[in-house]
């Protein structure tokens, strides 16, 4: 038992937050490079000790107001005097702020489902279809997402709708009802690339309904209920080539066999004596008719005078 908890502290030891940006990614924020460094200045100096004072003469009251808690799935980037605080974002538990001096922004790093509302797109081949989807992101790095952008989930919501109409825009429209899953590792990798600076991952996007005119509905259930209809006629055509085949090779055998008849007459007899009917016909053979029908050569010719 006891070395199971030491494994655990040594993995949350290990564990790295991708929310707190290093040194190398401070360049990412937007006017990072044209800031001095962190030196507060003198008038800083100044109010950072007035804070202090404050903070020490109000103990312990001060306590309830300097202490702040975040969650697990949270993250809190301060800023001092408006510049952020050496060490990126705090939490999750407890940190401390100095009060008047320091304000901080609250970050949520679960991920958010936003349902993007159906769009009018015109396709490649001018077809006018409404589209809908889904799209799944969460905040990666909250430093970046509160220093470089208002309002990340609003920006990542636009850019959400104007990119399913830019891509579903240059697609034909059964490629559309046909790759879906294309098109949405299309719009993840694109979002996912403009979001980064963001500090926005986006994870999945998904594709929910595409939704056609009901004029263009009726069109291509005719079209497809034709195409069925000459299968059809093509699958029959083709039926009865086969089955005329086959009853020309059988009379074939049964031409030189003439048991073969008579055995395929009493087939038939078993089949119908099996349903049970009354009435039973007997066919009359060709041949017999064909014997009678045949001109017979006259008998009382006179024989002919040899000369």
């Amino acid at each position: 038992m006891h070395n199971a908890d030491s494994t655990e502290v040594i993995d949350l030891a290990n564990h790295v937050d991708t929310s707190r940006p290093t040194m190398d990614q401070r360049h990412r924020i937007i006017g990072a490079e044209d800031s001095a460094p962190t030196d507060p200045g003198i008038c800083g100096k100044i109010l950072i000790g007035c804070a202090w004072a404050l903070v020490v003469v109000t103990f312990p009251f001060s306590l309830f107001v300097c202490f702040k808690v975040v969650q697990e799935y949270e993250r809190a980037v301060i800023f001092r005097l408006g510049r952020l605080v050496s060490g990126g974002a705090k939490g999750p538990g407890i940190f401390f702020i100095l009060p008047c001096i320091d304000n901080y922004a609250r970050v949520d790093l679960r991920t958010r489902t936003y349902d993007v509302p159906p769009q009018e797109i015109l396709t490649k081949d001018s077809v006018t279809v409404s589209v809908d989807a889904v799209v799944y992101y969460r905040v990666c790095n909250a430093t970046i997402s509160v220093a470089n952008v208002a309002n990340a989930h609003q920006s990542t919501r636009l850019l959400a709708q104007t990119t399913l109409r830019n891509v579903l825009g240059t697609r034909p429209l059964h490629e559309i009802l046909s790759d879906r899953d294309a098109i949405s590792k299309t719009m993840q990798v694109l979002l996912d690339e403009a979001t980064e600076s963001w500090g926005i991952k986006v994870e999945r996007v998904e594709i929910k309904d595409v939704r056609l005119p009901v004029q263009l509905q009726r069109a291509m259930a005719a079209e497809a209920e034709a195409a069925r209809e000459a299968r059809a006629k093509v699958i029959a055509a083709e039926g009865e080539q086969k089955a005329s085949r086959a009853l020309r090779e059988a009379s074939e055998v049964i031409s030189d066999s003439p048991a073969a008849l008579q055995l395929r007459y009493l087939q038939t007899l078993n089949t119908i004596s099996a349903e049970k009917n009354s009435t039973i016909v007997f066919p009359l053979p060709i041949d017999i008719i064909s014997f009678f029908t045949r001109p017979r050569e006259p008998t009382n010719v006179p024989p002919k005078e040899s000369s």
